[in-house]
């Protein structure tokens, strides 16, 4: 007798991802006092991507940046959507801070459009990348619609005590040093390190 074959429908695995959030949180290093609890290094953004591939099974990969016209700016895109991103962009505008001009640029309101509504319907599942607690209605909302998948949080020392509610789901990238640390003579040719990421 032969037995039934159940064809599964494949799941849409997404990630939207906060670049400066992601950059930043592993790159700086923490201290508790006087104490280093972590030393900050630079993360390989290609390699990060196949690893998300491959470890969580994504299909797509959003990257929220906001968008400055320079040329090692320029550089840094062209680089981020060669490696396979789907790189949305948010317009940056210059402001004071004290004595000195900042490019702002908050994809905040991006990564939630996008998440919630504009790819909604693509994705069965949602992996959120930040360990920004500005995202919390959002990971609720993704837990209530059974959407939620995980959580990369990029730094275990330095991410908002909000999102603890969903311990469950978090992972540390702070933690993959030894597999997704950006290696001058590496196989990669181009890294994030001296490009800037506007902040988020």
């Amino acid at each position: 007798m032969r037995k039934k074959v159940i064809n599964k429908k494949k799941r849409n695995i997404y990630a939207f991802i906060d670049s400066q959030n992601l950059n930043l949180g592993v790159r700086n290093s923490v201290k508790r006092g006087n104490k280093m609890v972590y030393k900050g290094w630079t993360l390989d953004f290609k390699r990060f991507l196949i690893y998300i591939k491959q470890k969580y099974l994504v299909d797509k990969a959003f990257l929220f940046i906001g968008k400055i016209e320079d040329n090692r700016s320029l550089s840094l895109y062209k680089f981020l959507q060669k490696s396979g991103y789907s790189v949305v962009f948010k317009k940056t505008l210059k402001g004071k801070k004290g004595n000195n001009y900042v490019t702002k640029g908050n994809v905040d309101a991006e990564l939630v459009l996008h998440c919630a509504k504009i790819q909604y319907e693509n994705y069965d599942k949602a992996i959120i990348v930040s360990g920004d607690g500005d995202f919390y209605c959002l990971i609720e909302y993704l837990l209530k619609k059974r959407k939620l998948s995980k959580i990369l949080v990029p730094n275990q020392y330095a991410y908002s005590r909000l999102l603890s509610e969903f311990r469950q789901y978090i992972s540390f990238i702070s933690e993959l040093k030894t597999k997704l640390e950006y290696k001058k003579n590496g196989s990669v040719a181009c890294s994030t390190k001296s490009a800037t990421f506007p902040p988020s």
